[in-house]
């Protein structure tokens, strides 16, 4: 499996991957700026408007469209949305995350993993994990030294859409500290974990 980062040359395998997973965000939530209802009636109606603006955004190289694809057997079969956090206020700015401070002197090079998409026969195979493992090569090359995951946790087995911010194992399978959420607040759904490069 191959990862690479998402470029105008394989913009089209990131598409059907989309398609394939019927995805109608084309990870371009966290720059929406409209209401909840908005969103949701742009992705039920005019999903290719996201499709457009995330694919403008790459010709541009402007980072709100960094993120990594993997590739096996000449197809796109994952996606890892991953973007320095100024790039993605919105995430930074829900009250679940917005006391959670970054590594002082590190703001700027902190980056967000935002979201996984793994094609569904590709599902359970390792592809999520090596989208993370091989993020951290990529960040360091960005001039990124903070890599920054929000796993969803619950109590029960999660649908693979719930979790879309990844799988919390994969995060501190390959190192990664948990630094909100701990303690007496381990049930708490939210937590956030953290790797300094």
């Amino acid at each position: 499996m191959i990862v690479e980062p998402l470029s105008a040359a394989n913009l089209d395998g990131f598409h059907a991957l989309f398609e394939a997973a019927s995805c109608a965000c084309f990870c371009r939530y966290w720059h929406f700026a409209g209401t909840k209802n908005d969103w949701l009636d742009r992705c039920a109606h005019r999903a290719e408007e996201s499709f457009v603006e995330q694919a403008e955004a790459v010709r541009r190289s402007d980072p709100s469209a960094l993120g990594l694809v993997a590739r096996a057997d000449d197809a796109i079969v994952g996606w890892m949305k991953i973007a320095p956090v100024a790039a993605v206020p919105k995430l930074r700015s829900l009250p679940v995350y917005r006391s959670v401070p970054l590594v002082a002197g590190a703001e700027a090079a902190t980056y967000a993993v935002g979201c996984f998409l793994i094609h569904p026969r590709s599902r359970r195979r390792g592809v999520a994990r090596a989208l993370l493992r091989g993020a951290e090569g990529h960040v360091r090359a960005w001039g990124g030294r903070v890599i920054e995951g929000y796993p969803r946790r619950s109590s029960e087995p999660l649908h693979d859409e719930e979790a879309f911010q990844g799988p919390e194992a994969i995060f501190r399978e390959l190192g990664y500290e948990e630094v909100a959420g701990t303690g007496d607040s381990a049930s708490w759904p939210y937590p956030v974990y953290r790797k300094v490069l």
